[in-house]
């Protein structure tokens, strides 16, 4: 598993915005959505699969499927951001949060966090079983997340975090003390941007 540094959130976290790219494609198709993964799923790119997935539930969507096939590894916060979707579409009569071809590497780093218990991995008797080439090539990229303003992407990593130790009791031990930090440089970084003039 690998942990955002906390250093690398504040070096998204000031007063620009910032552009991000990402590798992320999609596509909504009878019965479920679906999110494509390419390259690694970290903190940069986990609001692009929030966003999606929180547009989707909002239009009723009660099934996504999340494909790993060419994922390289996931973050903490990637992950988390897994676990808050998963947790919303559980919430939902019928609905849950779908794993394709996640291969070892990343298997494992669900499993090792307990998300397996939160969403299904490699189901075999998923309806789109025999379809996913065509269903990848029918994905397209997702509405741009075009900037992240001040504290916005810190709030996004705080949440993730919080989802992660929410998610079992070895997960809040295992979180606490990164949860606590990441709270305390949000409030730390909000209160420095009311203190600003004109703020």
């Amino acid at each position: 598993m690998i942990l955002c540094s906390l250093r690398s959130v504040r070096d998204y976290g000031g007063s620009s915005t910032v552009s991000v790219d990402s590798p992320i494609s999609v596509g909504v198709f009878d019965g479920f959505s679906w999110i494509r993964l390419q390259g690694k799923g970290s903190f940069q790119n986990s609001p692009a699969l929030r966003a999606f997935g929180d547009a989707r539930i909002a239009a009723g969507e009660n099934r996504i499927v999340v494909d790993l096939a060419a994922c390289t590894g996931m973050d903490s916060t990637f992950m988390g951001t897994l676990a808050g979707l998963a947790a919303r579409l559980s919430a939902i009569e019928g609905g849950g949060l779908m794993i394709a071809e996640p291969g070892e590497r990343n298997r494992r780093s669900l499993e090792d966090l307990g998300l397996d218990f939160l969403m299904e991995i490699d189901p075999p008797s998923a309806t789109w079983r025999g379809r996913v080439d065509d269903i990848r090539g029918a994905l397209e990229a997702p509405q741009p997340v075009d900037v992240l303003r001040r504290g916005q992407l810190g709030r996004h990593v705080l949440e993730a975090h919080e989802n992660l130790a929410s998610a079992n009791d070895r997960n809040s031990r295992a979180f606490a003390g990164v949860v606590t930090l990441l709270e305390k440089d949000l409030s730390e970084r909000e209160k420095s941007a009311k203190d600003e003039p004109g703020a």
